[in-house]
């Protein structure tokens, strides 16, 4: 229902409120934007500095479509409408949002996945467990998609954690559908850029912190801080009846005392190596599927490799903690054979194996190419195909080609989102690093810079028994050149190259390159 402009102020931290101008008391009938294009009247636009714009060049554009109010940082003069300064306009845009809504978030069970990898992955194991729950009707917002029970919504291209307003509106969708528990994916960037503000969570759950994403935090230290933030949040959230505030830490991951002590009222641990409350045993790896014991438990999967298992660990103890029976807990994990874009298998009669995963850091790769290491037989070969971003962290290019040239037999660099940077420089940068653990160009490693073309390339290389594994686009349905978003995804690239032709939708195909 509609509610004053003074009643949604009032989710705004005190130290927040610079100054107002114009009455307080009008109606809000329509949900916070900080987009002037989609502003509907009797809404707020909220004017931000972001990296590429200034919000407030946008609010005479955002009054003009019929906004109620507005709220910003920087002074303004005589508005038409109602003015709101605050500090910093991204630190309140979320919980403005979420008082529009009346807190969502307070009406469900919410557990955040943080880590550099295995967040998607966690979240849909931990959905599958939640779904046999008979009590119990779960959705999650994760990188591919978002569930609302009965229905979904893509979440994005490249974007893993969307803008405030929209998380909290599919929040409120969840309580309109009548479900009781959210799962939500929470990256460096969301906590970081306020994505998540006004969410009330009461699980935090961290799969790992690994060399990722430093073009944009700038340290280490900085991005470890950033995924600090869900912990935080769990101390700061609001608590609903019965339901503690619960922290779970990896603790084979070497920054687990970190997290650690932002602990609310519970912590527990997994891990497959360190000593922990949940630590798996009896490890078995098969070609496709992965088995192990928790705390006297066997647990069966159709997910391969170690990470897989340390993925498994995290939505084991979180749904555990929360009061999920062994047996729901065990289906719930035994029913999960693909993630898509997560190690998925593409078959078309070929005598090779075919696979696509969204393995996109240094970490995430090794792990990748373990995995699929452990699948082949004596005497087959591994073949890779990755690239690195542009405009993203450039040290990674580096870590990733040395990972592959140790791990993988044949190495294919080629694009990834190159964006404005040369897609030349990138791959000779990459090159760099394959020399660096003993590559040797022509032998060892190549460079195609057609993604589609290099795809085809290595399943034309493959015999019988190889294995062909396209990292680091998984289920993204497009590629960045210049400024432009071109149709991609490397599923449709590997089908095309197992039927004899590249796929040809990328600028370097257009150019025959």
């Amino acid at each position: 229902m509609p509610k004053t402009l003074c009643e949604l102020l009032e989710s705004i931290a005190e130290r927040q409120l610079v100054s107002t101008q114009g009455e307080l008391s009008g109606e809000i009938s329509a949900p916070v934007t900080e987009s002037s294009l989609e502003v509907e009247p009797g809404g707020i636009f909220v004017a931000r500095k972001g990296g590429s714009s200034d919000g407030h060049h946008y609010i005479s554009q955002a009054i003009a479509a019929g906004a109620a109010a507005i709220v910003g940082e920087a002074p303004q003069g005589d508005l038409s409408v109602p003015y709101i300064r605050v500090r910093d306009a991204q630190a309140v845009i979320g919980p403005l949002a979420a008082a529009y809504h009346d807190f969502p978030s307070r009406e469900l069970v919410v557990i955040g996945v943080t880590g550099t990898d295995g967040k998607t992955t966690t979240c849909h194991l931990l959905h599958s467990v939640l779904q046999r729950v008979s009590h119990v009707k779960a959705g999650y917002i994760s990188t591919i998609s978002a569930d609302f029970g009965d229905e979904r919504a893509a979440t994005g291209l490249h974007v893993t954690t969307p803008g405030a307003p929209q998380v909290q509106a599919y929040l409120a969708r969840m309580v309109a559908a009548g479900l009781t528990h959210c799962i939500l994916e929470m990256t460096s960037h969301g906590l970081a850029q306020g994505r998540l503000n006004g969410v009330d969570n009461d699980v935090a759950a961290l799969t790992n912190v690994m060399h990722e994403h430093l073009d944009y935090h700038g340290s280490w230290e900085n991005y470890r801080a950033a995924k600090a933030i869900m912990f935080k949040m769990l101390g700061e959230s609001w608590r609903k009846p019965g339901i503690p505030k619960l922290s779970v830490i990896n603790a084979d991951d070497e920054s687990a005392a970190y997290f650690g002590a932002f602990a609310a009222d519970r912590l527990q641990s997994y891990g497959v190596h360190a000593l922990a409350d949940y630590r798996a045993t009896d490890l078995r790896f098969r070609p496709d599927s992965t088995s192990f014991r928790v705390q006297g438990q066997r647990f069966e999967m159709g997910l391969p490799g170690e990470f897989n298992v340390s993925n498994a660990l995290a939505a084991i103890v979180a749904a555990r903690e929360l009061g999920v029976s062994w047996s729901d807990i065990r289906a719930g994990i035994a029913a999960v054979d693909l993630v898509s874009g997560r190690m998925e298998r593409i078959d078309a009669g070929q005598d090779f194996i075919a696979m696509v995963d969204f393995a996109h850091s240094p970490n995430a790769l090794r792990r990748a190419l373990q995995a699929g290491r452990g699948m082949l037989p004596p005497g087959k070969r591994l073949i890779a195909v990755f690239g690195s971003a542009g405009l993203r962290d450039v040290e990674k290019r580096r870590l990733m080609a040395e990972t592959s040239a140790q791990l993988a037999d044949l190495t294919v660099l080629t694009a990834e989102d190159p964006r404005t940077e040369s897609l030349d420089d990138i791959l000779e940068m990459m090159a760099e690093g394959c020399r660096a653990k003993g590559g040797i160009e022509g032998e060892s490693f190549i460079r195609v810079p057609d993604r589609g073309e290099a795809i085809f390339r290595a399943c034309q290389l493959a015999r019988s028994g190889d294995l062909v594994m396209a990292c680091g686009k998984g289920h993204e349905q497009s590629m960045c050149f210049g400024a432009t978003e071109h149709p991609w995804d490397d599923r449709n690239a590997m089908r095309s190259a197992l039927r004899g032709a590249p796929l040809a939708t990328l600028p370097t195909a257009k150019s025959g390159r």
